[in-house]
C-alpha cells in the first residue's frame, strides 16, 4: 500500500510540475450500449464496453466489500454509472478519473466475493473489459486478489534523505499549499446541479492568483477535476516544504442549520455532532474511490507526530483565530461558531500548520448565492490573504526568537 501512495504522490507531484513526466490523455471511451451489470444464479458479470484495448487490473478490497478496476486510460465523461446499475446488482457503483494517466471504475459488492475472471477481449471494433464474481462466505474473502504489481502502477522506493523541514522564519516568501476538497470520482456535496469540488476549484485558483500577487510561493494539490487521496494531500505538501496546507470546503448538513464560513483545526477530541459528521464525509472520499485505508500507525512514529505537534498545534490554533478575524473583518458571514477543531484526516500533517476553512454550505441556499458570486470569492480570497500575512509576520517573528 506504501509503495502506491507513494507512486500516486510521485506522479501527482510531475503533474504540478515538481518531476517530469509524461502526460496521458484518455485512450478510449466506454460505450453504454455494450456495458451492463448483471446478476445471474448468485454471480455478478460486469462489462464495460471500451472503443479500443488499454491496460487494466482488477482486485477486491474489504470494508465493505468492493471491486476495484484499473484502467489506463478511459473516459467516462458524459456516462452515468447509475444507468449501468439499474438491476440493483450492485450497492453503487462510481467511476471516473483517478490520477494522471488512469481510470478507475469502483463497484460495491452485496457482500463477499471472489473474482472469477477479469478478461479483455481486444477485437478493433468490440473491445471490452469483462469481470465476474461469485459469493464466498467472509472467512473465505480475499481482499486484494488478483492485484498484480505493475511498472506502470508501483513505482520503486526511492532513496532520498530529506533536509529537515525548518520553519519560517521571514528570510524567503511563504510557502502554501492550496488544497480544494474532493475531486474526479469524488464530488463532494451536490445541490442544483453544483458540485463542492468544482466550486472549491474555482475559488482556489483564485485564492492562489491573490496569494502570488502577494508575493507567496502557492501549489494546489489538484489544478483540475481529478481525485487526489488524502495521505497523498498530506505528502504533496510536505514534498515542497509547505509553511502552510489550507484545505477548501463547501459541504452540506442534512440536519439543524449551517451557514457561513468555518476554520477547522486539529482536535481529535473533538465531540460536536457536526464536526463528527463533516469528518466523516470528507474521509470517506478514499474509501469511495477504492483506496486502501488498512493499517496502523507505528507506535514509535505515533510519539513522535505527537511530538512535533505540541509545537505545530499552537501555531496553528493562532492561524485559525487570525483568518477568522480577517474574514470578519471584511464583513463576511461566518458560522456562529467561526473557529471549531475537527479530527479531519487532511488536518493530521504533525509539522505543517494546517486548515480547514468550510467556505460555506451547499445545503443553505444563502451560502450557495455567495459561493456562485465572483465579488464574494473575490472578498474572500482577500480577507484570507491578509489573515495568512499578518499570521506569517508574527509567526517569523518568534521563530526569529527562538533561534537567538
Amino acid at each position: 500500500m506504501k509503495r502506491i501512495l507513494l507512486g500516486i504522490a510521485l506522479a501527482w507531484l510531475a503533474s504540478i510540475g515538481l518531476v517530469q513526466a509524461q502526460d496521458f490523455s484518455a485512450l478510449a471511451r466506454v460505450e453504454p450500449a455494450r456495458s451492463h451489470v448483471r446478476a445471474t444464479d448468485g454471480q455478478i458479470e460486469i462489462v464495460l464496453g471500451i472503443s479500443q484495448p488499454v491496460p487494466f487490473r482488477a482486485y477486491l478490497l474489504d470494508g465493505p466489500p468492493r471491486l476495484i478496476v484499473d484502467f489506463r486510460e478511459v473516459d467516462f465523461t458524459g456516462q452515468n454509472p447509475a444507468d449501468l446499475n439499474e438491476g440493483g446488482a450492485l450497492r453503487g457503483l462510481r467511476w471516473g478519473r483517478f490520477r494522471p494517466g488512469w481510470s478507475r471504475l469502483v463497484a460495491e459488492l452485496p457482500g463477499p466475493m471472489r473474482l472469477l475472471e477479469a478478461v479483455e477481449e481486444t477485437a478493433p471494433d468490440a473491445a471490452s473489459v469483462r469481470v465476474r464474481l461469485e459469493p464466498v462466505s467472509p472467512e473465505d474473502f480475499t481482499a486484494r486478489v488478483g492485484a498484480p504489481s505493475s511498472v506502470l502502477w508501483d513505482l520503486p522506493q526511492p532513496a532520498v534523505t530529506e533536509a529537515p523541514h525548518r520553519r519560517q522564519d521571514g528570510a524567503r516568501p511563504l510557502r502554501v499549499v492550496l488544497d480544494p476538497g474532493h475531486g474526479g470520482i469524488d464530488p463532494g456535496a451536490e445541490a442544483d446541479a453544483q458540485s463542492e469540488a468544482v466550486l472549491v476549484l474555482t475559488f482556489a485558483r483564485d485564492l492562489k492568483e491573490a496569494m502570488t500577487r502577494a508575493g507567496m510561493e502557492v501549489l494546489m494539490t489538484r489544478e483540475e477535476d481529478i481525485f487526489v487521496p488524502l495521505e497523498t494531500r498530506i505528502t504533496v505538501a510536505r514534498a515542497v516544504g509547505a509553511d502552510l496546507l489550507l484545505s477548501l470546503h463547501a459541504d452540506a448538513l442534512a440536519e439543524g442549520e449551517a451557514t457561513g464560513a468555518t476554520v477547522y483545526l486539529l482536535d481529535d477530541a473533538a465531540q460536536d455532532a457536526a464536526s463528527q459528521k463533516l469528518a466523516e464525509r470528507h474521509d470517506r472520499a478514499d474509501l469511495l474511490a477504492g483506496v486502501d485505508l488498512s493499517g496502523h500507525d507505528d507506535a514509535v512514529a505515533g510519539v513522535l507526530m505527537d511530538l512535533a505537534r505540541v509545537e505545530t498545534h499552537p501555531r496553528s490554533l493562532r492561524l485559525a483565530q487570525v483568518l477568522a478575524g480577517a474574514i470578519k473583518a471584511e464583513g463576511l458571514k461566518m458560522h456562529r461558531h467561526p473557529v471549531q477543531g475537527a479530527d479531519f484526516s487532511v488536518l493530521k500533517s504533525p509539522d505543517i500548520p494546517s486548515l480547514l476553512l468550510e467556505l460555506g454550505f451547499l445545503s443553505s441556499e444563502a451560502d450557495r448565492v455567495r459561493l456562485l458570486d465572483a465579488e464574494w470569492r473575490k472578498r474572500m480570497a482577500r480577507a484570507v490573504v491578509k489573515g495568512v500575512e499578518s499570521w506569517a509576520q508574527a509567526d517569523a517573528a518568534e521563530a526569529r526568537l527562538l533561534r537567538k
